[in-house]
């Protein structure tokens, strides 16, 4: 791909739910074009896009792919991201590289979750969109019901501008509604022939071309004006307002075609070229100087100051590759850009386009282009690449919270080192994945969207990295604290021959309000422990409440006031004082009613409104409580809390109770005191466990 025009570039992305066809379309496109000799297959596995070992065993998408090819003199840059829920925080990332989308559904129009996921996140960012109705060789469908389901599902009007002939093996060609001819399909490639419109199809035919020049109308006072008249609009003006409509987000084109038999692929690349916009047609960036801080524009021109985002990250042949898409100005190999999310320059080596694992270099790229670049030393991914002289910095990523979590259990002793390293590099390819240690367990854990997402990790782990582990339950960070006020006294008093250790402290302890932490007030009057002893005694206390009490787990929302004592001027120490605080907190809490806490969670869940009844009862059996539900479409949102130790299995919980079609999102809410009749079985499964790793 070479293009030196940027209204020649089109950047399209391949968006649907998990199984619905789109890395098929994808192949078919390129082996339609001319791409590719013969058409892979995931089945096969043979996708040029599917490539990672994990993907051809599993035979689905689980990272975003890309390949170019060319059409009627324009370069097109597919991009092929995942579509099962566990990884569409990839999905969102490479959307923000897309200039149009295309949207593939069923003959059925049945969607699930997932891609009505994806078509609000491509409403938010305005992104222009087709709809591809794929499998008519295989799938039974009635065209118009699966149109107005479509239209229930995604809340909008869609625009057929085909309407197919034959259905399953007889599927053989469409309509045109805007040629008003059929074109129907034969050879390997689904090479064209137009014909007239069957008899049978033409009534049909004539009520959606009425439909589509109305819908093309109401996007131009110009054009409605004339439409109201009377007036026949020309096919020009038929064309360039469906192509406006499109690029304004205000139109959605329907196709029909199948993947699989490349049937109906060259009037997609032809609506690729035609109707989905060029970079010169997207809005403008509004960015910020990272130096004075004043809000910068930056439009697609290739004469603006170099803007661009890193959106990806991979580990390639070629080592770490940075994948960036050009939003202004245009950049060359082996120049040097400004990093303004890092503060840092960095040298750019050879440039390239990916062809799915290959790479082809290039000498120049323009708005709109993605570029890889390999062994960048700053840049990680969602930094912001710029002219130094003109710096921008672009808004962050958005980020996902973590659906699930677990515990990675190491099944040899030598990987302790590697293990840290090779998640670190894994979470750069993955911002998604979430790495980090449970400061009282010491454990690794590692968090993401899913179990299979998880899954893929350790599989990566090991196949990239060497590094065996097996996925353990993670422990709920349990937190103690007290419900009473008491005083109590700690004494540490020893002789036995020579100096002494003595350490005398009076404490008075009492709660604070939840999520305060711990705070130690000093009231020592009249020097009654000596100013350089204070400290130590609340090293001591500290020392104490990090190790529990009921249970072993830290002590929070508690204060300690060290009100009096006494010291010896020979024997009193650091250290004797140290261990009296210690012993006079523990004497404290033996009188202060010491409870559990536990983790609350809130939980955010997206699910069809018939399945309301199953959550909230579920909801219930998990001792958590609905805070709010809210309709969102044919969607309900429930707003729940839930404590941690109910939900670390909710992902997989949740997809069973609703056939795959709720989402949720989960994140630490607050902590409250664990129910009287669960606090002893906590007690003793923890003194368990301490047995058992003594042992």
């Amino acid at each position: 791909m070479a293009a030196d025009d940027m209204h020649s570039i089109r950047t399209i992305g391949l968006l649907a739910e998990g199984g619905a066809g789109k890395t098929t379309l994808g192949e078919a496109l390129l082996y339609a074009a001319g791409e590719t000799t013969r058409q892979g297959r995931v089945e096969d596995e043979s996708s040029v896009f599917d490539f990672e070992p994990e993907e051809m065993r599993r035979k689905t998408t689980l990272s975003t792919a890309f390949h170019t090819l060319h059409w009627k003199k324009h370069d097109i840059c597919l991009v092929d991201p995942p579509g099962y829920a566990n990884f569409l925080p990839d999905t969102r990332y490479a959307m923000e590289a897309m200039g149009g989308a295309i949207f593939v559904a069923s003959p059925t129009g049945q969607l699930k979750v997932e891609t009505e996921r994806l078509w609000n996140w491509a409403k938010d960012m305005q992104l222009p969109r087709i709809v591809c109705l794929s499998r008519l060789d295989r799938e039974e469908g009635e065209f118009g019901a699966a149109i107005a389901a479509l239209n229930s599902t995604l809340e909008t009007t869609l625009t057929p501008i085909h309407i197919p002939i034959g259905s399953q093996a007889g599927f053989r060609g469409v309509v045109d509604l805007l040629s008003m001819k059929a074109l129907m399909f034969q050879g390997d490639k689904g090479e064209v022939k137009a014909e007239a419109i069957p008899d049978d199809l033409q009534g049909q035919a004539d009520d959606y071309r009425e439909k589509l020049i109305e819908a093309v109308a109401e996007t131009d006072d110009d054009l409605l004006t004339r439409y109201l008249e009377g007036e026949e609009l020309s096919a020009d003006d038929i064309t360039q307002g469906l192509s406006a409509g499109v690029a304004a987000s205000q139109i959605f084109p329907v196709l029909c075609l199948s993947g699989g038999q490349t049937l109906g692929i060259q009037p997609v690349l032809d609506a690729i070229v035609d109707l989905l916009p060029s970079p010169a047609s997207r809005p403008s960036v509004i960015a910020t100087n990272p130096k004075t801080h004043e809000e910068v524009e930056r439009s697609p021109d290739p004469t603006a100051p170099f803007t661009a985002r890193v959106f990806k990250t991979v580990d390639s042949q070629a080592g770490k590759l940075a994948l960036f898409h050009v939003l202004s100005g245009k950049v060359e190999s082996d120049s040097v850009v400004y990093n303004a999310t890092r503060d840092a320059k960095e040298r750019l080596g050879q440039l390239f386009h990916l062809k799915g694992k290959k790479q082809e270099p290039v000498a120049t790229a323009l708005p709109g282009d993605i570029i890889g670049v390999a062994k960048l030393k700053e840049t990680h991914t969602g930094d912001t690449l710029c002219d130094d002289r003109n710096p921008t910095l672009l808004s962050p990523l958005v980020e996902f919270n973590p659906a699930i979590s677990f515990a990675l259990g190491l099944k040899s002793r030598g990987d302790e080192e590697k293990i840290m390293t090779s998640l670190d590099r894994l979470n750069e390819e993955d911002p998604a994945l979430k790495v980090d240690r449970d400061q009282q367990s010491n454990e690794i854990l590692i968090s993401g969207a899913g179990q299979l997402h998880i899954e893929v990790v350790v599989e990566k782990l090991k196949r990239k990295y060497g590094v065996d582990v097996e996925l353990k339950a993670p422990k709920v960070p349990y937190r103690e604290t007290i419900t009473g006020r008491t005083e109590a006294q700690g004494r540490l008093k020893k002789q036995s021959g020579g100096r002494g250790q003595f350490g005398d402290t009076w404490l008075r302890v009492g709660p604070l309000a939840r999520g305060t932490g711990f705070e130690f007030v000093n009231e020592i009057k009249g020097g009654a422990i000596p100013r350089q002893y204070i400290p130590s005694v609340e090293k001591g206390v500290v020392d104490a409440l990090g190790k529990g009490f009921l249970a072993g787990y830290p002590i929070v929302d508690v204060q300690v006031v060290l009100y009096d004592g006494s010291y010896h001027e020979v024997d009193s120490s650091d250290m004797a004082f140290q261990i009296a605080g210690s012993i006079g907190i523990q004497n404290a809490l033996e009188k202060a009613k010491p409870v559990l806490l536990e983790p609350i969670m809130h939980l955010d869940i997206t699910v069809p409104e018939e399945y309301m009844g199953d959550i909230s009862g579920d909801i219930n059996r998990r001792r958590g409580r609905l805070v709010s539900v809210d309709a969102n479409g044919n969607n309900q949102i429930i707003k729940a809390s839930v404590p941690m130790a109910e939900v670390l299995t909710y992902a997989p919980d949740l997809r069973s109770m609703t056939s795959g079609r709720g989402t949720f999102e989960v994140g630490f809410s607050h902590y409250e005191e664990v129910p009287h009749h669960l606090t002893e079985k906590i007690i003793q499964e923890s003194k368990r466990a301490k047995e058992e790793a003594g042992h």
